[in-house]
């Protein structure tokens, strides 16, 4: 199965990194869509996470192009609400007809939903795929 995790910075970097750390043994191909340093440093040296007394560490395959990962199974969208409009396009290069996109976004504030209009029209529409269940 093939997950992206789209911005990988604290809430992204620690999915990446708990996916990635397990993921060859369950079949999953993780990679990251990033920019800067963080970029920089997962491209040279992997992803690391510790958590309390718990260490999860992985390369993954990390990328300022999302185009170039292809047609993902997953896609998690971790990225500032502010920044999806300028974003959905590098999202949209990863989705294919039955890929899964799932936002677990920071600042999406309680009126998010009313403001349709800031998108253009724009609705999300799809159905919900199954998901194989990993272990």
């Amino acid at each position: 199965m093939k997950i992206t995790v789209f911005g990988a910075g604290a809430v992204g970097g620690h999915i990446a990194a708990r996916l990635g750390a397990g993921g060859p043994a369950a079949g999953l191909e993780v990679a990251a869509v990033a920019r800067g340093a963080q970029l920089a440093a997962m491209q040279e040296r992997g992803i690391a996470l510790w958590v309390g007394d718990q260490h999860y560490e992985a390369r993954i395959r990390a990328t300022d192009r999302p185009e170039d990962l292809g047609p993902q199974d997953v896609v998690i969208v971790t990225l500032k609400s502010s920044v999806l409009p300028e974003a959905a396009s590098q999202i949209a290069a990863l989705a294919g007809p039955d890929t899964a996109v799932i936002f677990a976004m920071n600042g999406i504030p309680w009126w998010y939903p009313y403001h349709r209009s800031r998108w253009s029209g724009s609705r999300l529409r799809g159905r919900a795929p199954a998901i194989p269940r990993c272990g």
